[in-house]
């Protein structure tokens, strides 16, 4: 799998305002930005997007995903710090 396919999958089962990949092919780190996060605690957010990734995990298709996930305020502060 590549960056931009994992980027589209991810973006398309939910709205980014942000979304950078690196990685390998099999080992990924994003961060990724979305008002989807408002109110929800970091595993919550994790949750939301591996939903994104269907069973593409378990097929081993995506071996490992690391992430940052922020709200858009959250994001807006990281960067002004």
């Amino acid at each position: 799998m590549t960056a931009d396919q994992l980027k589209d999958i991810i973006s398309a089962g939910l709205p980014c305002e942000h979304l950078t990949l690196e990685g390998d092919g099999r080992h990924w780190y994003a961060t990724i930005v979305s008002a989807e996060f408002e109110g929800k605690r970091a595993i919550q957010r994790h949750q939301r997007v591996y939903a994104t990734l269907g069973d593409k995990m378990q097929r081993d298709e995506v071996h490992a995903l690391s992430m940052k996930t922020f709200t858009p305020a959250e994001w807006t502060a990281a960067q002004t710090a």
